[in-house]
């Protein structure tokens, strides 16, 4: 153990000792309940920010810096380049990089715009070219997960080096990376950093993210959860294979067991309304072999033999209720239309209309016609009909953004993951802060979306260090509502005199002084010379995308509402200029402090205002206001031309 991951480790646990000792004591002895309604969402937002240091410096607990792999590199290489709406000539750029590569590979551009042009240059510059064909799809959906999954099945490499459409490779990058699928055939992905070419040494829109590329990377790496980010990652086919294989039969497993609920539905209701006993005990065998259907799915059986024997049922049901019930079979034909179970489009996997589900089960068939609902029912889950192929999904689609639901469904499956920290691949940031915006609301979003559909904390298969590590990074997306506390809570007692907690007292500072000190020593410690400020401005300025992000997400999966997903731009600045109707909560919240800051210091001067009181809140707001510039820099801020990105390519040519 070095001498600077023992330090990283000291200060981590001080950290989580003052931190919990300050938290305590402001829970047990300092709120004031007087002025409950801004005390406790202040201890609330403290409460939060303290299981954040402890998630950080859980991930700090295990960082590593691994070694080069010592294996060399083998084995059959797709190089997939995905691409939507991009510059033509961005695209080209990248692909003529990727078919430099020194290892021996296959180069695809996936054009999920299908636009003849890029088809052209593509065939010109001796690249594959690659689109989801109407005949497959019936139509684009699910994104760059479904632009991956399609190009999965028109292509056979073992190992897929995974591009956007910016990022410029290093010729050497699969030499660098291969290896480790040699060193442990439990390997699946091996994630290298994301580094931008167009970004200024000051980095007024926050883009490099350096911290995370570096020791929060690896500190997940160290607990076996580095997960994919996108781009700039090798993933092993087999382990996507197997995760689609997987994925596809829960999936039809979970219609199947839908299905089977409403088919029980039905005939239990016509078993209790039978015309006569022989009919109700008929009726009743079915609904017992449905049942039984259903245990045995839960148990593991597979959907084809429990759709078999439920429809050996159904068939001695059908053949003894025909005779006493053709009369009320033709009224029933134009009710129950067409069956609710249908094949998706693009999924090729069996759905379940749930509405369409509740009003098959509710509504009021004839036995026969029941029984042949039911029949449907089942033939809907046949897995072996040769007209219907049904591929599978590797690439997760429960979320506008794949890579980290992707990665936690391998890690779920016992696969392995590497972060490779070294720069083999070099793109472009956005330029202005509009597209900023649009860029981290859909990271928030997808990672949000994650945590309500799969939360890794009840996740099988995940071990508790991967479960804390997944969790740590959605957790981070929940500050934007302890950010509002945090500016309120000043202002607050500035312009009113109202104190969150009892007294300014020496128990005060001699608790929270500590604790804030060794948070900045841990955090210069673990940076290691690396610039992490812009970060931390962030993690704050941006609270209203933050807080957005929670919405949408909730809305989209608890209340069904649809999510649009939107492209980051690779063209330079957008015209539109600076987005001002986006960023007026941060410009309104540094309006209120400059006025409550003014106030608080009048106060005092007239002798209202307890000077104590008011020296600290005025550092805390001056602090705030300096977060919050960023928000000005990025607006003022315009990048250079995507050009670099060419010019930079030309050189490593050369």
């Amino acid at each position: 153990m070095t001498a600077r991951f023992a330090t990283i480790r000291v200060l981590a646990l001080l950290s989580v000792l003052l931190g919990v000792n300050y938290v305590a004591w402001r829970w047990l002895e300092s709120v004031n309940w007087s002025a409950w309604w801004i005390a406790v969402p202040l201890v609330i937002a403290e409460t939060y920010s303290l299981i954040d240091t402890f998630l950080f410096c859980l991930t700090m607990w295990r960082a590593r810096e691994r070694p080069a792999p010592v294996s060399p590199p083998q084995g059959t290489v797709d190089v997939f380049i995905t691409t939507y709406d991009e510059p033509i000539e961005l695209v080209m750029t990248t692909a003529r990089a990727a078919k430099r590569i020194a290892y021996p590979h296959s180069t695809w551009i996936l054009d999920d715009g299908s636009r003849p042009e890029l088809e052209a240059e593509a065939r010109a510059a001796g690249v594959g070219y690659l689109t989801r064909s109407e005949d497959w799809t019936g139509k684009p959906r699910h994104a760059k997960a479904g632009n991956l999954n399609s190009a999965l099945f028109q292509t056979d490499g073992e190992f897929l080096l995974i591009l956007d459409a910016d990022q410029v490779p290093d010729p050497l990058i699969l030499h660098r990376t291969l290896g480790y699928f040699a060193d442990d055939p439990e390997v699946a992905l091996v994630q290298t950093p994301q580094w931008f070419v167009n970004v200024e040494e000051a980095d007024p829109l926050g883009s490099q993210a350096p911290l995370f590329y570096g020791p929060i990377q690896q500190g997940k790496d160290g607990w076996n959860a580095a997960f994919f980010c996108g781009s700039n990652a090798v993933l092993r086919r087999e382990a996507l294979m197997q995760l689609g294989i997987v994925g596809y039969v829960r999936d039809v497993t979970e219609s199947a067991t839908k299905a089977l609920k409403a088919a029980e539905t039905m005939i239990a209701r016509e078993a209790d309304t039978a015309a006569s006993p022989a009919l109700a005990t008929e009726l009743g065998a079915l609904r017992i072999a449905i049942s039984q259907g259903r245990k045995d799915l839960a148990a593991g059986d597979s959907v084809a033999e429990v759709a078999a024997r439920v429809g050996e049922a159904v068939d001695r049901a059908s053949r003894i209720l025909v005779a006493q019930d053709l009369a009320g079979i033709r009224a029933d034909l134009d009710e129950i239309g067409a069956l609710p179970l249908q094949q998706d489009a693009e999924l090729g996997q069996v759905v379940v209309d749930e509405a369409g589900l509740d009003a098959l089960a509710s509504s009021d068939l004839s036995p026969i016609t029941a029984v042949e609902a039911v029949r449907g029912l089942l033939d809907t889950l046949r897995l072996d009909r040769g007209d219907e192929a049904q591929p599978i999904l590797p690439l997760a689609t429960i979320s506008v953004t794949e890579d980290m639901a992707t990665a936690m469904q391998l890690h779920a499956l016992g696969w392995r993951s590497v972060y490779h920290h070294e720069i083999l691949a070099h793109g472009l940031a956005p330029e202005d802060l509009r597209t900023m915006l649009t860029q981290r609301l859909r990271w928030a979003q997808g990672t949000l979306q994650v945590m309500l559909r799969d939360n890794p904390l009840v996740k099988r298969g995940l071990s508790a260090g991967q479960r804390l590590m997944y969790f740590a990074t959605m957790w981070s997306y929940l500050s934007g509502f302890a950010a509002i506390v945090y500016l309120a809570a000043p202002v607050i007692y500035l312009v009113f005199g109202v104190l969150p907690v009892t007294a300014w007292s020496v128990d005060f500072f001699a608790r929270f002084l500590p604790y804030f000190l060794i948070n900045q020593a841990l955090f210069l410690v673990v940076a290691k010379g690396v610039r992490t400020w812009r970060g931390q401005q962030y993690s704050l300025a941006l609270f209203p995308v933050w807080i957005r992000a929670c919405w949408t997400a909730f809305a989209n999966v608890v209340l069904g509402r649809p999510l649009s997903f939107a492209v980051t731009r690779k063209d330079g600045r957008d015209p539109r200029g600076v987005p001002w109707g986006e960023i007026w909560p941060q410009l309104t919240a540094m309006v209120v402090l400059a006025i409550a800051l003014v106030i608080g210091v009048t106060r005092v001067f007239l002798g209202t205002a307890d000077g104590t009181g008011t020296l600290v809140n005025t550092a805390w707001v001056l602090y705030d206001l300096v977060v919050l510039s960023v928000i000005i820099q990025a607006a003022r801020y315009r990048g250079p031309a995507a050009s670099i990105l060419e010019e930079q390519s030309n050189e490593r040519q050369h």
